[in-house]
């Protein structure tokens, strides 16, 4: 059986973080370590192999300062000052790889201990920095976090190239910092492909998870914090017939879902789409961004080739960005923009991703240009097209647009990402231009998406270009292998002492999984599935994924059941083809493979797992408690 079906049953990562948490509390409050003999536990959280815990006591209400080495001189230290206490557990971040690290804790009394801290590899798929400019002077203390496309790691980059920073977990689309000092992204594990995840997930640098929002039509692309710590994110509606067109508002302590804005209440669906439109992906939402100074939602369509403006209370369109052509004539009189100014260096966006707007109301975005165009005569190929950070000056009085800056034209096919990437505003004239999905193929920009790509074959480059530039003047360049979604420039210690003990939660809910209500006639036999069909099925608190093997076309259905009901999933095996792929870390290289996550919300008992082929119902061996 087990050359024929796999099985893993885990706890969810949060149980085994809390878990871990509780062990290494428990040696600190058996042992007392004492400041000249601390105690040192080296990935405390599991997945972040970079950074360790130094834990001891003193007898009096001390403030200790932590100080990591630089490999090569003291400038490179990276220095922090915790809060007094007697009983101290120190975060330490930004550990170099495979290294004998040194760290030095003092007090403000003078003492000193200094300990060494050995690290190991790093795993073989994460990706190395190629080139970097930068100084020290101009990066500090950041790092450049990217966050992965494909199914490299999250990592950030110090002013040398060096790898600072990962977690070993693919955690999904954009890492953004909250008011807390932790950072909320999505989570690793998978829901809908192409690439829906469970939710959004709130974690410190140390890699613990404090909370995961899980949310009935799955997390993708971006999220945004508001001003009362309540969370933006983008969603879907799995029981429809469109996908990423809605975002939701999340209570930060619950996870109830508070607010919903559904574009198709604003926009046509069947008008003026770009070249990777279908009517199922009809809007394609990457970016949402909230505008206190107008109570508005700033939105990035890549397949309107659209920026469009919401009302924050009734979600009525207030303006568009992009080329006109196509789109009603009505709509392109109310809501958009007539260009003005030096028109001989003006070019609308195409396919763009990550919209924000400035302090000032202007908009920025980062214009991938895929296609460049809104008819197919007029389409640009990859290898003549360019990519660009781009800013936008609008009034919304006498609805004008005006291109104030861009960066990456001048650059050419080598800075084209046809997906992905982003932009920040840092202040006046100081930007990033993060072109994060690059792809070659003989030297030449690539026709397809960087995750359709053979990354092993000689003439295949991946790359992700990450540039800061300031008052016209690039200070800042970082060259990496892979694609990378987004970059963030963050500091690696923020604000307090960066850890909270208690364990993490799971708030909100996943879906109930859609049911197929007509099951086959197929004859039960008490084998198992041939070994072709590679048939694993992974479990955790909420939900399993069943992964298997079938030839395109075949009748294939999960059934779950007990002595008392039966539930029954169509699984497709039918050619599928995606014209966005975000983040390639669920693609399968066979295309025959598939997987296909079922909630456990609504179940409840033990099931037995089996699986029709075509004519036979076979058995997998496999139960599943639902709780």
């Amino acid at each position: 059986m087990s050359t024929k079906v796999r099985y893993i049953s885990e706890d969810h990562l949060i149980t085994r973080q809390n878990r871990a948490e509780k062990e290494f509390l428990a040696a600190f409050q058996t042992e007392q370590p004492t400041f000249g003999q601390p105690k040192v536990v080296v990935n405390p959280y599991l997945i972040n192999p970079l950074c360790a815990l130094v834990l001891f006591t003193t007898p009096t209400p001390v403030a200790p300062t932590l100080t990591v080495h630089g490999k090569r001189y003291e400038r490179e230290n990276l220095t922090h000052t915790f809060k007094a206490a007697t009983e101290h557990i120190l975060p330490v971040l930004g550990l170099y790889e495979d290294f004998a690290n040194t760290v030095t804790v003092s007090l403000p009394g003078g003492e000193t201990t200094t300990l060494t801290i050995q690290t190991g590899k790093l795993p073989g798929d994460v990706c190395r920095c190629l080139n970097i400019q930068a100084s020290l002077d101009y990066l500090g203390d950041n790092l450049m976090f990217l966050t992965p496309a494909g199914k490299n790691l999250p990592v950030a980059y110090d002013y040398k190239g060096d790898i600072r920073w990962m977690l070993t977990e693919n955690t999904m689309f954009d890492i953004k910092r909250v008011r807390n000092g932790n950072i909320v992204t999505g989570s690793s594990r998978f829901c809908h492909m192409p690439y829906n995840c469970t939710g959004l997930i709130e974690i410190n640098l140390l890699g613990k998870i404090y909370k995961e929002y899980r949310m009935p039509g799955n997390y993708h692309h971006d999220h945004f914090e508001m001003e009362d710590g309540n969370l933006l994110a983008l969603t879907q509606d799995f029981f429809r017939d469109t996908v990423e067109d809605m975002c939701v508002l999340l209570d930060r302590n619950t996870g109830e879902i508070l607010k919903t804005w559904d574009y198709r209440d604003a926009l046509p669906m069947d008008v003026a789409g770009s070249g990777s439109q279908d009517a199922h992906d009809w809007f394609h939402n990457n970016a949402v961004w909230y505008d206190k100074r107008t109570h508005s939602l700033t939105l990035s369509g890549r397949h309107q080739d659209a920026v469009i403006n919401l009302d924050y209370e009734t979600g009525k369109l207030n303006w568009i960005i992009g080329d006109p052509e196509g789109w009603p004539q009505d709509m392109v009189d109310k809501y958009f923009f007539k260009p003005v100014g030096d028109l001989s260096k003006f070019d609308w966006q195409y396919e763009q991703h990550a919209c924000v707007v400035c302090p000032n109301g202007d908009v920025m975005c980062f214009d991938n240009g895929q296609y460049r165009a809104k008819s197919k005569e007029n389409y640009i190929e990859n290898r003549n097209n360019f990519s660009r950070g781009v800013r936008y000056r609008i009034d919304t009085d006498k609805m004008e647009i005006e291109q104030i800056w861009q960066y990456g034209k001048e650059r050419g096919q080598e800075f084209f990402s046809p997906y992905i990437c982003n932009v920040e505003y840092y202040d006046e004239g100081h930007y990033m231009i993060h072109s994060g999905g690059i792809g070659r193929e003989d030297g030449y920009a690539a026709k397809a998406l960087g995750p359709f790509l053979n990354a092993d074959a000689p003439n295949v480059e991946l790359r992700s270009i990450t540039v800061e530039e300031k008052d016209g003047v690039v200070l800042y360049q970082l060259e990496t292998e892979g694609n990378f979604y987004r970059a963030e420039k963050l500091p690696l210690y923020h604000g307090g002492d960066n850890l909270v003990l208690g364990d993490g939660k799971l708030l909100g809910s996943l879906e109930v999984t859609e049911e197929f209500d007509t099951v086959p006639e197929a004859e039960e036999v008490f084998t198992l599935p041939s070994s072709f069909h590679n048939i694993f099925i992974e479990e955790d608190e909420d939900r399993f994924v069943f992964h298997g093997r079938f030839e395109k076309g075949t009748l294939a259905m999960l059934c779950l059941e007990n002595e008392k009901e039966s539930h029954n999933y169509f699984l497709n095996t039918s050619a599928t083809w995606h014209l966005a792929m975000c983040s390639g870390a669920f693609l399968e290289k066979d295309e025959r493979d598939i997987k296909m996550h079922v909630s456990k919300l609504g179940l409840s008992g033990v099931f037995k797992v089996k699986l029709i082929i075509n004519d036979k119902k076979y058995q997998t061996g496999v139960t599943i408690c639902c709780s």
